[in-house]
């Protein structure tokens, strides 16, 4: 991973996190982003941006707790969590979207695609 400081440790422990919570979870790299699958449905992604780093993640809406820390602004479908250091990852908080997005089990694609989709 080429990414400097902080925001290399930063995706190292949220890839730690997601790997230890989803069972198989498999990492590809779509649109230059590192995506993680389970069960070939798209779960999230990682992006790193100005000075901070995106856990992206769809079906938000569905997630009852925690929802003070997700950020929506200028998007349609995706919800972030967002971190500037790794003391800002509240593990409880991601672990919590990862076991909710697996319960789901929704591939966001196809009901994007479809048009029902719905936010």
């Amino acid at each position: 991973m080429s990414k400097p400081e902080p925001y290399k440790s930063i995706l190292l422990q949220l890839q730690a996190i997601i790997e230890a919570v989803a069972p198989q979870p498999e990492l590809l790299f779509k649109w230059k982003l590192p995506f993680y699958y389970c069960n070939g449905i798209p779960l999230c992604y990682l992006n790193q941006s100005k000075d901070y780093v995106d856990l992206a993640f769809w079906h938000g809406e569905k997630l009852p707790k925690f929802k003070e820390h997700f950020i929506s602004e200028k998007r349609k479908t995706v919800m972030s969590l967002s971190y500037k250091s790794v003391e800002d990852i509240n593990d409880e908080v991601v672990v919590y979207v990862i076991e909710q997005l697996l319960k789901i089990n929704t591939n966001p694609f196809k009901l994007i695609l479809s048009g029902t989709y719905k936010k």
